[in-house]
């Protein structure tokens, strides 16, 4: 842990290099962080940080810049902030709208994100097993793989291929189908629907393809999860290398990798960049979780180089995830 008045010099050294993206010299230092000491202290606790491993000077003549550790301990021990009143006042409008559908309210969100940080925005859907079934069909593919097809009253379809370990017969797979079928009518992908199927009632080769099909199900929304990105056209803006642009823009038209760079193994706000992210260089994203009624949870964020504003970001970030919660709640 560093003393009170290193740790004061690191911060106003980040927060210069965010402003300016520029090698931070002392006098800046000096005159941001306010510390009534000479300019010869602050140069030998600028000499101690980079001996930790805090900071680093790209060239001998230059200033200084934060590393990977020094940002962590930038954010972590960054006091919380209070959104001005104007930005404040846009979030609780955006919210007062109750009457779009979800995907169109997170479609929104992104692009109010990314307007509100000028960073690119992420919201990752809470997943589709709260989606109500109204219809299911089996569709024999040959051998012992059947094709189940669960279609939402949203429209939204779901498919997965179920390996049941026998060949069912026409009659045996149009059985199933029925028992599945009315069994979720009415209920969502992550309801039990154990209580409406009588398993011993049932011949052995239908229980083959019921219970397998309805293990699969329950699972289904887990990963169809949504996503939606706003303000990829700002990427060009904030990162001078065309390169890295493109890299993102990869990494953007990969559903899958653009959730697992959302994800974390916990719930709540989380700031994770450079070698965080892996092989992804000047990288930093900061996102939290929001949750509805049912208690799904889904994740909103934005990307953007490592030197954001993170103090507003985070606030900006959290203040959109309640609202965003509050509006699936009341949805529901």
């Amino acid at each position: 842990m560093l003393d009170d008045r290193p740790s004061q010099i690191l911060k106003a050294l980040v927060e210069e290099y965010i402003r300016t993206g520029e090698p931070v010299s002392s006098q800046s230092v000096l005159k941001r962080s306010g510390l009534d000491v000479s300019s010869a202290t602050v140069r030998n606790d600028l000499a101690r940080l980079e001996s930790y491993g805090f900071v680093e000077q790209p060239h001998t003549s230059s200033g200084r810049v934060p590393t990977h550790q020094g940002y962590r301990f930038y954010v972590d021990n960054l006091a919380p902030m209070k959104l001005r009143e104007g930005t404040r006042d846009r979030i609780d409008s955006f919210f007062l709208d109750v009457h779009r559908q979800i995907s169109e309210l997170l479609k929104e969100t992104s692009t109010f994100v990314s307007d509100l940080t000028t960073y690119p925005a992420v919201v990752v859907g809470p997943g589709s097993v709260t989606d109500t079934i109204k219809e299911v069909r089996l569709i024999p593919l040959g051998g012992t793989v059947v094709l189940a097809v669960a279609v939402a009253d949203n429209g939204r379809v779901h498919q997965e291929f179920v390996d049941i370990g026998v060949v069912p017969d026409d009659e045996a797979l149009t059985a199933a189908e029925r028992l599945i079928a009315a069994a979720y009518e009415g209920k969502t992908l992550e309801d039990s629907v154990e209580d409406h199927l009588v398993m011993s009632d049932l011949s052995a080769v239908v229980r083959r393809v019921v219970a397998p099909v309805t293990r699969q199900l329950a699972t289904a929304g887990d990963h169809q999860r949504e996503v939606y990105v706003g303000g990829t056209a700002q990427m060009a803006s904030l990162w001078n290398d065309l390169t890295m642009v493109q890299q993102l823009l990869g990494l953007i038209d990969q559903q899958a990798a653009l959730v697992d760079l959302m994800s974390d193994d916990t719930e709540g706000t989380h700031v994770r960049f450079g070698p965080d992210l892996g092989n992804v260089d000047d990288l930093a994203v900061v996102s939290t979780t929001y949750e509805m009624a049912s208690g799904r949870t889904g994740r909103i964020g934005v990307i953007g180089p490592m030197r954001m504003d993170y103090r507003r970001t985070i606030r900006v970030v959290e203040e959109v995830s309640e609202g965003l919660g509050d509006q699936l709640g009341a949805d529901e």
